[in-house]
């Protein structure tokens, strides 16, 4: 069996400068997250102009939940999906599966060699009853992550995140301060997941020179009122992943306890778009 081709680092070099140029405030560069090769070939057919993987749809993918994915399957599966289009791909890298700044460095280093346009570093530890990184070394970890990002033949956008909101500590201005301090850092993306309400989102492009991204969450305001508040990027997380996964189980069930084939018309919609995206 044959080694998967090494990508192509001048081709990949130019994804990543194209991939930063598409962060426009204002003008929110929509980037849905495949979670394998063919979610990746649909949506890039429908025209997103780039991509980001997601760490709870690729493990939902495994039969795992979110945070069950080692270093060496998250890299494969980050070189897969690069490789499955032509558009930017940039990489839910989780918490750079390290805790001290050396090791975030390495493994960064190691995902800026898999043809990535971009990846993310949170400060989520990992660990339930300490959920989130000191400010301080944090930052020491995004700075660790930005260096190893920008300094090989791929100058891969990184996106730094503050977890605060989804993981039960809603401070906005810890959340402030922690993406200025990621800021200040080198990070060339600033993202805090769980924000929702405008006037929260427009603090938090108001303190920062940076693009931004959302999470688009239930409540969160619409692309339109998003570019209003000068945001720069909109992700959507595992959501279609997990739309994925009930579209199956309600196909499932249907079968199983009613014996109908009500599913057929959406499998014969999801046929073709396949078949214009595989082709």
């Amino acid at each position: 069996m044959t080694a998967d081709p090494a990508p192509d680092l001048h081709a990949a070099a130019a994804r990543a400068a194209r991939f930063h140029d598409l962060h426009r405030p204002g003008a929110p560069l929509l980037m849905p997250n495949p979670w394998d090769p063919g979610s990746a070939r649909v949506l890039a057919s429908l025209g997103f102009a780039a991509l980001a993987t997601t760490s709870s749809g690729f493990a939902a993918s495994l039969g795992r939940m979110d945070g069950n994915v080692t270093l060496d399957e998250a890299l494969a599966h980050a070189a897969v999906i690069a490789a499955a289009t032509a558009v930017p791909v940039s990489a839910d890298f989780e918490n750079a599966f390290a805790d001290e700044p050396a090791a975030v460095a390495e493994n960064i280093g190691r995902a800026a060699r898999t043809g990535l346009a971009g990846v993310s570093i949170e400060d989520f530890t990992g660990r339930a009853g300490d959920p989130i990184y000191d400010t301080g070394l944090a930052a020491e970890r995004v700075a660790a992550a930005v260096q190893a990002a920008h300094a090989g033949p791929v100058r891969l956008v990184l996106t730094a995140r503050a977890e605060n909101y989804l993981h039960g500590r809603p401070d906005l201005a810890d959340t402030i301060a922690r993406l200025q301090a990621y800021q200040d850092a080198g990070a060339d993306v600033l993202y805090a997941p769980g924000l929702t309400q405008a006037g929260d989102i427009r603090a938090v492009v108001a303190a920062l020179d940076r693009p931004v991204n959302v999470l688009a969450l239930p409540g969160c305001p619409p692309v339109a009122q998003l570019a209003e508040l000068g945001v720069a990027r909109v992700s959507v997380g595992g959501a279609f992943a997990w739309a994925a996964v009930d579209a199956l189980a309600a196909a499932g069930r249907e079968l199983l306890e009613s014996g109908t084939y009500g599913y057929s018309a959406r499998s014969a919609a999801g046929r073709q778009a396949g078949g214009a995206a595989f082709e």
